[in-house]
């Protein structure tokens, strides 16, 4: 990722105090902030897509099983690589460029109990600091928006999976009848988003050395509610993106129904 681009997708997310700010936001939804589970964070700490049943779907799609060891790449705030963990019973690194989403995950992770099976990093997704063959599963969920080198970054995950490893990934892509209208939850403007079609990122993946096991399109299951003002207070959403929110769901459901987006799960084998 060029640095000036890197720069200014990690100043577009960057929140500071946000592990505060999600401890807070459940205190006041009523939740023990001192005895937390990962359904209460759910609400808090997915933020992509179709929430923690998202997440849920995918794994069981790629049919997670105990100790596997995940990189969770674009992890967020760590709510995919917790419930990665305690409900699969995976050992997850996460790697994010923000280091206020990391300093919030790493907070939480040890609130939960879970440090011993899950640990996060700041890093680049295009430079993953990893040896070849560490992992056996690559995981992402809508991380790769903000990244133009699709290539660059499949080849990567290819080089870090062990042979035989799992691909998993949930990504937005472009719609039938672009382009898309703004703001997303990722960008104000083309300047830092880089979608491609289905069949497009199906093949680029393929070519990186990669076999498709799974291709399910999940754009009504991730679209989400259509009126903002039921987004909780204790929303990711709510909480990253405050003020804005309300006009990325009106525009992101616009640009689903007229087929300027869609979402997809999939699964691929590394060969």
């Amino acid at each position: 990722m060029p640095a000036d681009l890197g720069a200014s997708v990690s100043a577009y997310w960057a929140r500071e105090g946000l592990g505060r700010a999600i401890l807070e936001a459940l205190a006041a939804a009523g939740k023990n902030v001192d005895a937390l589970t990962i359904d209460d964070l759910a609400p808090a700490d997915q933020f992509h897509g179709g929430g923690k049943d998202a997440t849920l779907r995918l794994a069981r799609l790629a049919a997670l099983e105990p100790g596997m060891r995940v990189l969770d790449v674009g992890g967020g705030v760590g709510g995919p690589a917790r419930t990665l963990a305690a409900e699969f019973g995976c050992r997850v690194t996460a790697i994010d460029l923000t280091e206020s989403f990391v300093s919030a995950a790493q907070m939480l992770t040890a609130r939960l109990g879970l440090a011993g099976q899950v640990t996060h990093r700041v890093g680049n997704a295009l430079a993953l600091p990893f040896d070849g063959g560490t992992f056996d599963v690559v995981w992402t969920q809508n991380s790769g928006m903000n990244i133009a080198e699709k290539e660059r970054l499949y080849a990567g995950f290819h080089r870090v999976l062990r042979p035989g490893g799992l691909l998993a990934i949930q990504e937005p892509m472009a719609g039938p009848r672009p382009p898309i209208l703004y703001p997303v939850m990722w960008a104000t403007d083309a300047s830092t988003s880089f979608l491609r079609p289905p069949a497009e990122m199906r093949a680029l993946i393929e070519a990186a050395g990669f076999r498709a096991k799974a291709w399910d399109d999940v754009t009504a299951e991730t679209a989400g509610v259509r009126d903002a003002s039921a987004i909780p207070a204790h929303s990711a959403q709510r909480l990253i993106m405050g003020d804005r929110l309300d006009e990325i769901i009106r525009v992101g459901h616009l640009n689903r129904d007229e087929g300027r987006l869609v979402s997809v799960q999939a699964v691929f084998d590394r060969l």
